[in-house]
């Protein structure tokens, strides 16, 4: 700790560049053009056509499993949630409508609402750009029902990689869970200002060593897991370049390694019940699309602070996993309420305009390094002309960045 599925951008009352989504009746879906049928079972996700005409589409999902389902449409980038049917009990049907751009997207059904979902499939929507209808106050309520979903999305997933994870580690498989440690934690750099809001769980998830030590806090999570996969030298220095990293540390027993494990999943799954709770909800409408913006800020800060000085992971080295993720949560955030910016003149779409600049920019550079999916280079391998290069990009971003919350309020 030093904290996408997202669906893109809200159309406001020009034409946008993504869908509108929500979950509705039957009886109001039938009004729609084209029925779409889905049929989710434990292991597929099934969709009646690949492609569909632009503009208003229904999904009847019916599941065919034994366990509660959800289906989503995604984004072409497969991350960001363009529209999701959620809690559908064995036996039951619900329908996903959105109002659908021309474009790529993918299907994706998730019995048991958690890990990496089934049957991942293309969609394609052809056609004319369709103008969105709606009143400001519903886009931007459906902007904070998107955020939640792609939260939940994230935390879904989360929960099975750190069981997979933790098992490695409690049974000594070191090599697999030195692997499986960047991959784990890019769920929970994505969305981690919701867990910093909930008192002491994101410091028993996240806190580095040096922080629990001053704070007389029980060190636990991912970084006390971190410490043992990584030994370091006997005259190795904590991440305050000052404590010795030995001081009142030794590697744990397999009893100790049982007890942080367990504690990780049990906090995660705290993390889970919050999101998956109503009292989410309430939180997340009361901050409204500002709360989106500021958690996009808060993810960018994160980088700032701790990614980029390299002592976010200081004994794996994996801070540009946590990095790349924390710049991906942030600009899924972006993506969700950048219309609402471009809606308020030129001022605004200059300012949108700067910042999508600014992360492909971003984005550019880290490329150069790996990727989420393959692996990034040791932070250890950066040159100090990389890091400047990094931070002066990240400085760059940050400008317009700052901005966007009193823009999109005015």
């Amino acid at each position: 700790m030093t904290s996408h599925r997202l669906a893109g951008a809200v159309a406001l009352g020009v034409v946008g560049t993504l869908a509108l989504a929500g979950c509705v009746a039957k009886a109001d879906a039938a009004a729609t053009d084209d029925g779409l049928t889905v049929t989710s079972t434990a292991d597929t996700c099934a969709v009646s056509s690949a492609t569909a005409k632009s503009g208003t589409l229904a999904f009847e999902v019916t599941n065919s499993g034994s366990d509660v389902t959800e289906f989503y449409l995604l984004a072409d980038d497969g991350l960001r949630i363009v529209g999701e049917a959620e809690n559908i009990a064995p036996g039951a049907s619900r329908t996903l409508t959105v109002t659908a751009q021309p474009g790529d997207y993918y299907t994706l059904c998730k019995p048991g609402m958690v890990g990496d979902g089934v049957g991942k499939a293309p969609f394609t929507v052809t056609g004319d750009a369709v103008a969105a209808t709606g009143d400001d106050a519903q886009q931007k309520q459906q902007a904070v029902d998107l955020y939640a979903a792609f939260v939940k999305d994230q935390v879904g997933q989360l929960v099975p990689a750190v069981q997979a994870f933790v098992t490695a580690y409690e049974s000594g498989d070191d090599t697999a869970a030195q692997a499986q440690f960047p991959q784990v934690r890019a769920y929970y750099e994505r969305i981690e200002p919701v867990a910093e809001a909930l008192g002491d769980l994101d410091p028993r998830i996240d806190y580095r060593e040096v922080d629990a030590v001053a704070e007389g806090l029980d060190w636990t999570g991912f970084h006390r897991l971190e410490k043992d996969l990584w030994v370091p030298a006997q005259d190795a220095l904590n991440s305050d370049g000052e404590t010795p990293a030995w001081q009142d540390w030794a590697p744990s027993t397999p009893a100790e390694r049982a007890s942080y494990g367990d504690q990780l999943i049990a906090d995660v799954q705290e993390l889970y019940d919050y999101v998956h709770g109503g009292e989410f909800e309430k939180t997340l409408d009361a901050q409204g699309i500002a709360g989106i913006s500021n958690g996009a800020i808060a993810l960018l800060n994160e980088v700032a602070t701790g990614k980029i000085t390299g002592e976010e992971d200081w004994w794996s080295h994996t801070d540009l996993s946590d990095f790349a993720a924390n710049v991906e949560g942030s600009k899924m955030a972006v993506s969700l309420v950048e219309d609402f910016a471009s809606a308020q003149g030129d001022k605004g779409a200059n300012l949108v305009k700067q910042i999508d600049t600014g992360y492909s920019d971003l984005e550019t550079a880290l490329a150069a390094y790996g990727s989420l999916s393959a692996g990034f280079v040791p932070y250890t391998a950066l040159t100090e002309d990389d890091k400047r290069q990094l931070t002066d990009l990240i400085n760059a971003l940050a400008e317009p960045l700052s901005q966007l919350t009193s823009t999109i309020l005015e």
